[in-house]
């Protein structure tokens, strides 16, 4: 039991602090609302189990013998960043259209894309290898499996939902296109920095 207390506290520390995940959540919530922004949370949920998944039928071992795996992963992750950074940025500089109402809800690409960066995001891996190394099978392995679910489930949308009632609190100042741009410009900045963050500051892989 101590062992999953210490790997909750492990999984909540790590989807608290600021990411790219809560930053782009953030910024949904702000621009649509918090019912928008579920699918979002929901996308980065199952993409975390789909990774634990995957670590539990053994995917770890690819990291060792495949040494180059990780750095090509925070590669493609950067890169993920940097464009949706970009993409942020330039989206503000176009010439406003005019009687586009404004969007509520997500689109379902990007949901699929957030599902799928989870994959070839290093803080996810790290924190997935590493929760499961301290955590183990136990002296019941599947009721260790099904409780560490529970937990990466409930914590992770939880610490999610707390970002996007952040983004929520901000839509009170979004009332103006220029306030909006200026929220989408410092969003993709923020992005920018994480991509710069994964790629010149890569966390060390754990042995799992």
């Amino acid at each position: 039991m101590s062992a999953l207390l210490i790997g909750a506290g492990v999984i909540a520390v790590a989807t608290i602090t600021p990411g790219p995940n809560n930053l782009l959540v953030m910024r949904i919530a702000a621009r649509t609302g918090f019912v928008s922004a579920l699918p979002a949370i929901a996308a980065i949920v199952a993409g975390g189990l789909g990774m634990w998944a995957l670590v539990a039928a053994g995917a770890s071992t690819a990291f060792q013998t495949v040494p180059h795996l990780y750095a090509l992963m925070t590669l493609a992750g950067g890169a993920y960043l940097c464009w949706m950074g970009a993409r942020l940025v330039l989206e503000t500089l176009r010439p406003p259209e005019k009687h586009v109402p404004t969007p509520t809800s997500v689109r379902h690409g990007s949901v699929v894309a957030l599902f799928c960066f989870q994959f070839v995001n290093p803080k996810s891996w790290v924190l997935v290898l590493t929760v499961t190394a301290v955590v183990g099978n136990g002296a019941e392995p599947l009721r260790t499996s099904l409780v560490l679910a529970a937990a990466f489930t409930v914590i992770s949308a939880l610490c999610l939902a707390l970002w996007c009632a952040i983004g929520v609190s901000m839509m009170r100042h979004l009332d103006t296109t220029a306030a909006r741009n200026w929220i989408d410009r410092v969003m993709g900045a923020l992005l920018f920095a994480s991509a710069l963050l994964l790629v010149l500051a890569p966390a060390d892989m754990p042995n799992a």
